[in-house]
């Protein structure tokens, strides 16, 4: 269950991120309600993670994956598209939370 309540403070927090911009500084209702019900969810499920997984672990998991999935909804919303270096740049990261996942020691398989 460690990994199903991972995979929902990541999708959670990819929400909320992704609806922080269309709030536009909070000035829109909908998208700001979305923005804070989304950052509780994903810090609650967060925190039932960490009562099995060290801290560094899952926090390098979630900000990982995070930043990649932001990344590709960002792409599809907004039409922003990154460049070659960001794109070099998330393969690294999800290579490294590969390596975390399927290879530390630290993290109960």
């Amino acid at each position: 269950m460690t990994y199903v309540y991972l995979t929902l403070a990541i999708v959670f927090e990819v929400v909320a991120t992704s609806a922080l911009k269309a709030s536009h500084g909070f000035t829109k209702i909908i998208p700001g309600l979305i923005v804070v019900t989304g950052y509780a969810a994903a810090f609650y499920f967060l925190s039932v993670v960490l009562k099995t997984m060290p801290v560094g672990i899952a926090y390098s998991i979630w900000c990982g994956l995070g930043i990649v999935l932001v990344t590709l909804v960002s792409v599809f919303l907004y039409r922003q598209v990154p460049d070659i270096p960001a794109v070099i740049g998330m393969t690294l990261i999800i290579l490294g939370v590969c390596i975390i996942t399927y290879f530390s020691k630290t993290i109960s398989h």
